[in-house]
């Protein structure tokens, strides 16, 4: 499948090299309208004061640091574009907002009659924007849903000791975390001098074409979405700390991805036609 898809997309992605790299394969996807970052300059005194108390400030200092560390030198950056910058295709179709579900975004969403949203790297989508895009919201999450909803699913795959079940989720957002429904799990293939971070940047690469994928396949009236057996489990930034760090990092050191033999994996869940949303 190499066409272009005549769908009219609306991308709502973060800023880092991961990121950048999906939005431009949705570009050569599709017709994206618009590529949508949140800067999170939204100022509250609620935020402030949570992000003050000793036990938030102490994880976000330690986080900092640890991160500080992974990526000196812009890993990330070379992981996605090699020697070359971090750059989209088309700068042109950026528009930033203070929040991902500030008022502007679903007026924008509202003016460009999007028939897709499609969705990586963002802050919890709420409210209004949930209602936007003819054919649903679809999002990119970085674990198999549902057994890995929410935050640093690939370090919580390997604490488990299952490196059988990184990957990225491509499915429909609805109103909770990770739980809409399915359209297709992403595993990458396993080295074994992987860690953490190769392992989920591998997903990331490898869903960016199963993205576009699913983009032009859905633009030829293939229906997707499989509602998820279970509940499974939401991991959330705050209950990663030392202890489980070092955890990993021993069960790496002791071979825990050595003989895998795991290749690329890629599971599509399928659906019969469904109607359209009303515009």
């Amino acid at each position: 499948m190499t066409d272009r898809s005549s769908l009219r997309v609306m991308v709502l992605c973060g800023r880092s090299p991961r990121h950048i790299h999906v939005a431009n394969a949705l570009c050569e996807a599709a017709d994206v309208v618009a590529i949508v970052n949140e800067t999170g300059s939204a100022f509250s005194w609620k935020k402030l004061f949570k992000t003050l108390r000793p036990d938030n400030l102490s994880r976000k200092v330690w986080r900092w640091l640890r991160d500080r560390r992974r990526y000196t030198g812009n890993p990330e950056r070379r992981f996605f574009f090699g020697d070359a910058e971090a750059r989209l295709n088309h700068p042109e179709l950026v528009r930033e907002f203070p929040h991902i579900n500030h008022p502007d975004v679903v007026t924008l969403a509202r003016e460009l009659k999007p028939d897709l949203l499609c969705v990586f790297g963002t802050s919890l989508i709420r409210g209004d924007l949930l209602k936007e895009g003819r054919l649903g919201i679809a999002n990119l999450h970085g674990g198999l849903s549902p057994e890995y909803r929410g935050a640093d699913c690939t370090f919580w795959a390997l604490y488990n000791g299952e490196p059988e079940k990184v990957g990225c989720t491509l499915h429909w957002i609805d109103a909770g975390i990770d739980t809409g429904g399915l359209i297709a799990h992403i595993s990458p293939e396993i080295h074994a001098d992987d860690d953490e971070l190769k392992l989920f940047w591998r997903a990331v690469q490898n869903s960016a074409e199963v993205y576009a994928e699913f983009v032009r396949r859905l633009g030829e009236g293939e229906r997707f979405g499989q509602r998820q057996p279970g509940k499974g489990r939401l991991y959330q930034v705050k209950q990663r700390g030392l202890r489980h760090e070092r955890s990993v990092d021993r069960k790496l050191r002791e071979g825990l991805l050595r003989d895998l033999n795991l290749g690329r994996r890629v599971a599509w869940f399928t659906a019969p036609p469904r109607q359209d949303r009303a515009t």
